[in-house]
């Protein structure tokens, strides 16, 4: 009896009843499916992104797992907005827990040809954005709150494309998560984490050239294959919640190995 009750602990652990998770970039791709993924665990999501029309989509289909959805269109570039999104997420559902910082742009350009406009928007809405959804949901965050970053392989490394915007925002959303997490746990309670994200069957990863993902798959990923969105989402539902209560400032590959090519 004693072991069965340490099971069902354990697996408690990955449950987010009673909590609320704020998702940015949640009207498609990956953003949707970590949005799908903290319902079927059981939290409350809050769904932001700027094209509304498609926020309805995801919301139904949280929803659909028997959780409860709201819909905030958002510009994470714009601080007020931010602050906004984060008070709508308290006076909806009465507290805030998860943050998920999944909104992200990129571009392939050769770095001699690249506009300062180009890349200033990347880290705008990359680093900036993350910045200031991270500080307007702490401010608003209990102890045990849990703050995810989607980052990407391409902050540790390169993958043949001229990405420097890109790869740039990516390093520095490590560095911002390595700060945070340093003086928001053990003061606020509110741990920090970056997934770095490998190439998934989602979203930008299917914008590259004809050919590309083939060839990254044949060269770089030990596992054979692009990764798929919910494999992505369960790791998000792991840092989210009391299963990873001793995870802070981590920084967790989702690559099917890309890393120790």
């Amino acid at each position: 009896m004693e072991d069965a009750q340490q099971v069902t602990s354990l697996v408690d652990r990955f449950r987010l009843d009673g909590r609320v998770a704020i998702v940015t970039g949640a009207s498609a791709g990956l953003g949707r499916q970590i949005a799908i993924g903290l319902g079927q665990a059981g939290a409350a999501v809050v769904l932001a992104a700027r094209r509304a029309e498609a926020l309805g989509e995801t919301a139904e289909l949280v929803r659909a797992t028997g959780a409860r959805a709201a819909e905030v269109p958002c510009d994470i570039t714009s601080p007020p907005d931010c602050d906004r999104l984060a008070a709508a997420a308290v006076d909806t559902f009465g507290r805030l827990d998860i943050l998920v910082n999944n909104a992200g742009i990129g571009h392939a350009v050769p770095a001699t040809r690249e506009a300062p406009e180009q890349f200033e928007q990347v880290m705008s809405v990359n680093v900036l954005g993350a910045y200031w959804m991270a500080q307007a949901c702490a401010r608003r965050m209990g102890s045990g709150a849990s703050i995810v970053n989607i980052g990407s392989v391409l902050g540790l490394t390169t993958a043949g494309l001229p990405q420097a915007a890109y790869t740039a925002s990516k390093a520095a959303l490590i560095g911002l998560t390595l700060d945070l997490a340093q003086q928001w746990t053990g003061r606020k309670g509110i741990r920090v984490n970056t997934i770095a994200a490998g190439f998934f069957d989602s979203g930008m990863a299917l914008e590259h050239a004809d050919g590309y993902l083939d060839e990254i798959v044949a060269r770089r990923i030990p596992a054979g294959r692009l990764g798929q969105p919910e494999e992505l989402a369960a790791v998000v539902v792991f840092l989210a919640g009391d299963a990873a209560s001793y995870v802070s400032g981590s920084v967790l590959s989702v690559d099917g190995g890309l890393l120790v090519t």
